[in-house]
């Protein structure tokens, strides 16, 4: 068994038999992953004027009785309204052992819906970053940029991952893994920056479907509503023709899909990290998990692409098709998960090409 990595689903189950999770309700059946722990909204959330961190030894509610402006009851659901900030207290609870650490990232379905959310901590100097050994209760910074949404008690918008040590893979680790694994369905691999790249698709499909863009102005999204909502409602189908590039007007949000296919093999976990802001004016907005078996044949996931949130920002930017858009980096698990993603899992991104969230009808 390896000493690094990261933990699990039964290791994951293990930390509640521990201690060193708790929560004052039952588990959501489906609510551990292969290699995360998804997060439940707790029952209030409270409007505040601005964004911030506890930092230093102060605890989150001490700031929130000075910040907040009001609270909301979420026991029954409630509107979360765009260009607002909120602050949730989560229902489950840390008090992790040393040597495990954490950190965490919107689920996939919040970034497709353009909901920015940030987990902190009591005494937090980062986001989304839980240091070793902390004992204490979780909060998310929830944010909805384009769409205005209903959210209840126990919804879930934010996952956690837990590991052991340092568990990236180096860059040479990485080559020889895609060389036996072939990460990403690329002629030529760049692997960089810790990473290995993903471009962009502007060839679309037989309909010349490349992507979509949010409209302004629409009804509510229930996030715990599945294939309810109409895409015309919501988004703009972009279609292309000819050239095979597309100019990204400032401040739009954008779902588009990776050129390759991406594989995460059943003893590795990857996450999605922003390409540098430094070769456009563009980023993909929102980091994103990729758990153990995404795009895994053997759990039915041969061909699946990464969907991609962007955003541009400043200035109109031009993309190109197979311009580098983000990399991957990949980590070592702890141990092989019991479960992979897709699977019977019945997960929702399994074998997935360009793809909106769950919340709208396919």
């Amino acid at each position: 068994m390896r000493q690094t990595g990261i933990l699990p689903d039964r290791d994951i189950a293990a930390l509640f038999d521990a201690g060193a999770l708790s929560t004052s309700r039952p588990l959501d059946a489906d609510q551990i992953q292969p290699a995360s722990l998804d997060l439940r909204l707790g029952d209030v959330a409270y409007r505040v004027r601005a964004s911030f961190l506890p930092g230093g030894r102060h605890r989150m509610a001490d700031k929130l009785e000075r910040l907040k402006l009001h609270e909301i009851s979420l026991a029954e659901g409630a509107v979360l309204e765009t260009g607002c900030v909120y602050i949730v207290p989560l229902i489950e609870e840390l008090k992790l052992p040393h040597g495990i650490s954490a950190s965490a990232n919107p689920k996939s379905s919040t970034g497709r819906l353009d909901i920015f959310t940030r987990v902190m901590t009591d005494g937090g100097r980062e986001f989304d970053k839980i240091a070793e050994a902390y004992a204490g209760p979780l909060w998310l910074e929830v944010s909805p940029r384009t769409f205005p949404i209903v959210v209840r008690t126990g919804s879930r918008l934010s996952q956690i991952r837990f590991r052991r040590g340092n568990a990236v893979l180096s860059e040479i680790e990485l080559a020889g893994l895609h060389a036996r694994e072939t990460l990403v369905a690329a002629e030529e691999p760049s692997i960089s920056g810790g990473g290995i790249a993903l471009s962009i698709d502007l060839e679309g499909d037989g309909d010349g479907l490349v992507g979509y863009r949010a409209k302004h102005h629409t009804g509510l999204v229930d996030l715990d509503r599945k294939a309810a909502h109409q895409v015309l409602d919501f988004w703009e189908p972009l279609r292309l023709r000819g050239a095979r590039e597309l100019i990204l007007d400032p401040d739009e949000f954008y779902i588009l899909v990776s050129r390759e296919a991406v594989h995460v093999p059943p003893d590795y976990a990857a996450e999605m990290t922003p390409f540098d802001p430094l070769v456009g004016e563009f980023r993909v907005h929102y980091a994103g998990f990729f758990d153990p078996g995404f795009g895994h044949s053997g759990a039915g996931g041969a061909g699946s692409r990464a969907v991609l949130e962007v955003r541009s920002h400043e200035v109109p930017f031009i993309l190109e098709h197979g311009q580098t858009v983000g990399r991957l980096v990949y980590e070592h698990m702890l141990s092989r998960p019991d479960r992979l993603y897709g699977g019977d899992l019945k997960s929702n991104y399994q074998a997935q090409g360009l793809k909106l969230s769950k919340h709208f009808v396919a």
